[in-house]
C-alpha cells in the first residue's frame, strides 16, 4: 500500500509540474510553443482546461501527502511497545556482577581525589561566571 502511494505521489507530481508549466502567464508560458497541438488535444479553452487540471492534481497531491504522512507515523510506532516486561524480585534476582579478573577498580589516592575536586570547582567556577556575564 505504502509503494503504491509513492508511486502515485510521483506521478501526480509529474502531471502537476507538466501541467503548471503548460499554463500560458505573463510571457505566454510553453503553451504558446505547442499552441498548435495544445489546442488540438484541449480545445479553445485551454486556459480553463489547464486551470482546473492544476488544481485537481494540487489537491489530490496534498491529500496523497497527508495520507503518505499519517501511515509513516503509524508504522514508526515503536515495537516495543506490545512487549511486557517481567521484574525480578529480590529473591530471584542474580547476585552482582563480578568484574572480570584485571578489571578491578584501583584505589585512587587521596592526592588524586584533591586534585580531582580542585578541577571541578575551576570548572564549576568558569561556567557560573559565563552565566553571569550577559553579553551587550
Amino acid at each position: 500500500m505504502f509503494g503504491f502511494l509513492i508511486f502515485l505521489h510521483v506521478i501526480i507530481a509529474i502531471l502537476l509540474i507538466a501541467a503548471i508549466l503548460l499554463q500560458s502567464g505573463r510571457s505566454s508560458g510553453l503553451t504558446e510553443s505547442f499552441s498548435s497541438a495544445a489546442e488540438s488535444i484541449f480545445g479553445t479553452k485551454t486556459n480553463t482546461f489547464m486551470v482546473r487540471t492544476t488544481a485537481v492534481l494540487s489537491t489530490l497531491f496534498i491529500i496523497n501527502c497527508l495520507v503518505l504522512a499519517y501511515i509513516s507515523k503509524q508504522e514508526s510506532k515503536s515495537l516495543m511497545e506490545k512487549v511486557k516486561i517481567n521484574t525480578q524480585s529480590k529473591e530471584s534476582a542474580p547476585e552482582e556482577a563480578k568484574p572480570a579478573p584485571g578489571n578491578e577498580q584501583k584505589e585512587v589516592s587521596p592526592a588524586v581525589k584533591e586534585e580531582i575536586a580542585v578541577r571541578q570547582n575551576e570548572v564549576k567556577a568558569i561556567v557560573t561566571n559565563e552565566i553571569t556575564e550577559q553579553p551587550k
